[in-house]
């Protein structure tokens, strides 16, 4: 999905305002739905979510999470929708039998570092979950999904892009306001320098706890190297503004929607311009996933990790539910 333009801005223009009263049943819908009640988990359940559509930087939230609980030795699982995959679940991912087709590329690069299970049904999927052993479990996503209750929800709110025009779908990206949101959540994450104002349609009692971006190791590599970088996240800026800062000399850029599944004409279209500008060709570990297995040898993935302002301010949220999974000896 590629957001169209009008959700960025002030909200002002004739589509936000032809689709205000799409908008208005949009915002009705989703605030009866979050009035059920879920299931109780009889393990922790933290939900790294967002207000609005696209990517926030949840996943990468998630992963981090996931590391520092993994560190106290929790048995930590994660559960997502799995969005662009075709399998409903609940299931539990297994990258040497499921692909992006099936189960969408962030559960692919889950799973790569801790079980992951995907479940359209969140409920559903945290009891197949507790089933099969985990101590706590970690969503990617869900925030606006009430079939199953949080011990610990986090806003997370990419700096670059805020809110968007801070108008409901169809009128904008937000899957509800902000305010509602953040009642729910014990805390923000804020990624990056809050460029859009953001912070100010949060509560003032909301900890709001900041993070930024960092390039992974193999980024040093190409300091000074022209690349040609493409990928399809929901906000490319960033990945491009790592390169630069990371030192490359970016060639040439090309961003596709969300989620893009690139296919082998996509893949012989990237490489010629690579080619042609005599450039790297590089791209997300994200969208890495979403190559056809026989172009990916030929491409560089840039990692990104993400570094906390405090780390002191995330621990201090993960204490309490650690100290509840009771740790084999």
């Amino acid at each position: 999905m590629r957001a169209p333009e009008f959700w960025t801005g002030d909200g002002g223009g004739l589509f936000p305002f032809l689709l205000a009263p799409a908008a208005a049943i949009y915002a009705a819908v989703t605030a009866r739905r979050m009035r059920r009640q879920g299931w109780t988990a009889p393990v922790p359940v933290i939900c790294c979510g967002n207000a609005t559509a696209g990517g926030s930087g949840k996943t990468t939230v998630a992963l981090d999470l996931g590391q520092r609980l993994a560190n106290r030795g929790v048995g930590i699982h994660f559960l997502l929708r799995g969005y662009g995959g075709t399998l409903k679940g609940p299931a539990r991912v297994d990258p040497q039998v499921h692909d992006s087709e099936a189960v969408g590329d962030e559960a692919l690069l889950l799973a790569a570092e801790r079980p992951a299970w995907i479940s359209g049904d969140r409920a559903a999927g945290a009891r197949a979950m507790v089933a099969g052993g985990a101590q706590c479990i970690v969503m990617d996503d869900g925030l606006q999904n009430p079939t199953l209750e949080k011990d610990l929800s986090l806003l997370i709110i990419d700096g670059s892009y805020g809110f968007g025009n801070g108008r409901i779908i169809p009128a904008g990206p937000l899957r509800e306001m902000p305010e509602a949101a953040a009642a729910r959540c014990r805390a923000a994450v804020l990624i990056g320098e809050d460029e859009c104002g953001a912070l100010a349609r949060l509560p003032s009692r909301l900890p709001v706890l900041r993070a930024r971006l960092a390039p992974g190791p193999e980024a040093e590599l190409l300091a000074g190297q022209p690349v040609y970088a493409f990928c399809g996240i929901g906000n490319p800026r960033k990945f491009f503004a790592t390169l630069q800062e990371a030192g490359a000399v970016l060639a040439g850029r090309m961003p596709f929607a969300d989620h893009y599944p690139f296919d082998e004409g996509d893949m012989r279209d990237l490489l010629a311009e690579a080619e042609r500008l005599r450039a790297i060709p590089v791209t997300t570990r994200k969208d890495f996933v979403r190559i056809p297995a026989a172009f990916r040898s030929r491409v560089t993935v840039v990692t990104v990790k993400l570094v906390w302002d405090d780390p002191a301010g995330i621990e201090g949220l993960l204490d309490p539910l650690a100290q509840r999974v009771p740790i084999p000896a």
